[in-house]
């Protein structure tokens, strides 16, 4: 006989759930029947099959705290409300949302927050990876904007609240390379002296899914900061390749990085991996399932 589930507590609330990247998790915790809540200001449901709350965290706690008296507290709420350098101009919303919602989180009870941070906190490329414990050096105002958001997270953890800053590499399907890509022109992927291309830290949607999941229901204590991405790099060309873009070599920029990578050896003590999850093949079919998914 299947457990009665119904009054169990859910296991995660996503804020900022009609992104880029929560649309393409939404798709997986759906196909799973997730014990998994959406937020978004909209009303028209962004599942037909996980329920959601309808909320903006910028206008206050009360419909969150009314919604958890319903509905009973999530075990952790994942933070990916924010802005990026492609929605608009004011990336110090990244800062005020995140801090919206940690209220939000413990005024309703909601003990674990998981904050959507970037690598670009860490600044410019080199040849070996960037560690958690690594002096974040960026430049750009996006990872400015993310580090100091990060920075609004500690008070609330002399607060009570577990917060967990994820430092997220290019989540397939969501980057620029696979959604710039152009049927009428050949995508352009830099060379570098060496011969090769960029290198990135990629995660798929359904790896970042389980990911998400895993640390929202671990029993083990979260650092404040967690690099989050497969294991192993990806060469960009190999992704092209892969998802059977048309594309062609340019020399690159003096300006341009090739090497962009993260030390995920923390995440792995958390978190196992399959040795397709990093694979450009991998990541591709994990963002094709998610785009023939309702």
């Amino acid at each position: 006989m299947t457990p009665d589930t119904s009054h169990a507590p859910l296991d995660l609330i996503v804020t900022g759930a009609s992104g880029r990247v929560g649309r393409l998790l939404s798709a997986v915790w759906a196909a799973s029947h997730a014990r998994v809540a959406l937020q978004s200001r909209r009303k028209p449901p962004l599942s037909p099959v996980l329920p959601q709350i309808a909320w903006s965290p910028l206008e206050g706690t009360a419909p969150f705290c009314d919604w958890v008296a319903r509905h009973g507290a999530p075990r952790a709420m994942l933070v990916l409300a924010g802005a990026t350098p492609g929605t608009g101009p004011d990336l110090a919303l990244n800062r005020h949302l995140a801090e919206a919602c940690l209220e939000a989180a413990h005024r309703g009870g909601v003990s674990r927050v998981l904050v959507a941070s970037s690598s670009a906190v860490y600044g410019g490329g080199r040849l070996h990876p960037w560690s958690e414990v690594d002096r974040a050096q960026t430049t750009t105002p996006y990872g400015r904007a993310k580090l100091d958001m990060e920075g609004a997270c500690a008070p609330w953890r002399d607060r009570g609240l577990e917060v967990c800053c994820l430092r997220i590499g290019n989540v397939a399907g969501a980057d620029a390379l696979l959604l710039n890509a152009r049927s009428d022109a050949p995508l352009v992927i830099d060379r570098f002296a060496d011969g090769e291309g960029p290198r990135r830290s990629y995660i798929g949607p359904a790896s970042l899914a389980r990911v998400v999941r895993a640390l929202a229901l671990t029993p083990r204590p979260l650092p404040p900061v967690l690099n989050v991405a497969a294991p192993v790099p990806v060469r960009m060309s190999d992704l092209a390749g892969a998802a059977g873009l048309a594309w062609r070599w340019q020399t690159a920029p003096a300006s341009a990085v090739q090497t962009l990578t993260l030390d995920c050896s923390a995440l792995a003590g958390l978190v196992a991996f399959d040795d397709t999850e990093s694979t450009a093949a991998g990541l591709v079919a994990q963002w094709n399932q998610c785009r023939t998914r309702p």
